[in-house]
């Protein structure tokens, strides 16, 4: 997401540059003091930098949280005059009683005095409103390039399903699991699952497919952006639960290439799925209802192919690069006035 705002900003004729690869990052508390004290030399160097040359229209911060609180931009801004401006702030209150209270407050700060904080699901903006209500909050829905998409000549098979996700621990492995175990409650049904994707645990969601017999699971491996769009374009649906997904854009790449999407109506799925429309969304956890959405659309092809072209309008006409591009700067120029 942060390549693809730097992208709809330069489509809108900014000039954006990469002022800092300073990483702020910071797994743990006592790790995030260490950081903050590294930063000040970097900190002084954008100061001197300013003082001595030319100095930016705006300062834009992709997702501060309390793990990654921008240790620059609210300092340079209130010295020079500048607008800051975040894009997917979050704020998590209940680590107000934790070590990372320190660096809550200070993510709390900077949503408060910023020009503005664009956020991209509703789920993030209701947070900073219950937790900052001096804040001033938009939205912008997520987005994509749909370029590739609008010349796929895609050849579905109806009963092939994909997935396209990281092999990591956490949330990834956590759906990973859902979907093997929803799989093997309709393994009389006629399906295979294409799964493009690799990563450190690997071996253990090979494991979770291991019952399954010859020819079910194709393990595509990683694959580049545009050879996934092929992929995307020969099945007949994208089958991800989605377990604690911020919102993911695979899930419109999956619907910009004509696919109805089943997922969990969980965390910020449905800013990008129109449940009943585009896909389905099932509820968090329940292994049952998410296999019999997958049945669904197995069984009923005209449904699937009907959400299939309703998805593809979806992403196409809503969700586009160039649609974003044009309001993240009517956002830009409402709060900051800013021209570059």
């Amino acid at each position: 997401m942060a390549r693809l705002l730097v992208r709809a900003l330069e489509m809108s004729g900014h000039k954006v540059e990469v002022v800092s690869e300073f990483r702020s990052f910071a797994a743990a508390p006592d790790i995030a003091a260490d950081v903050q004290i590294k930063a000040e030399a970097e900190l002084q160097r954008l100061r001197t930098d300013w003082t001595h040359g030319a100095r930016p229209d705006l300062w834009f911060c992709y997702h501060p949280y309390y793990k990654s609180v921008d240790p620059f931009g609210p300092a340079l801004c209130a010295e020079f005059g500048i607008p800051y401006i975040t894009a997917e702030a979050s704020y998590s209150p209940k680590r107000d009683q934790t070590d990372w209270a320190p660096y809550q407050a200070q993510v709390g700060a900077l949503v408060k005095d910023a020009a503005v904080n664009i956020a991209f699901t509703r789920r993030d903006r209701q947070g900073l409103e219950r937790a900052i209500p001096q804040a001033r909050i938009v939205s912008l829905v997520p987005f994509i390039d749909t370029t590739a998409f609008e010349t796929l000549r895609a050849t579905p098979e109806p009963t092939r399903l994909v997935t396209v996700a990281m092999m990591r621990s956490g949330d990834k492995m956590r759906s990973y699991a859902m979907l093997a175990a929803a799989l093997a409650a309709i393994r009389h049904k006629s399906w295979t699952l294409a799964i493009v994707g690799d990563g450190p645990v690997r071996d253990e969601v090979t494991q979770l497919f291991a019952a399954f017999e010859p020819g079910r699971i194709e393990w595509r491996g990683e694959r580049g952006a545009a050879d996934i769009v092929q992929e995307l374009g020969a099945a007949g649906l994208y089958a991800w639960p989605g377990c604690g997904e911020a919102y993911g854009l695979a899930y419109l790449e999956a619907q910009a290439a004509g696919l109805p999407v089943v997922a969990q109506d969980t965390a910020g799925v449905p800013e990008v799925v129109q449940a009943g429309i585009t896909g389905f969304l099932t509820p968090d956890g329940d292994v049952a209802a998410y296999a019999a959405a997958i049945a669904v659309l197995l069984d009923e092809p005209e449904r699937r192919a009907a959400m299939g072209e309703e998805a593809s309008r979806f992403v196409l006409t809503e969700r586009s690069l160039t649609i974003a591009a044009k309001a993240l700067d009517e956002i830009l120029h409402r709060y900051t006035g800013a021209e570059t």
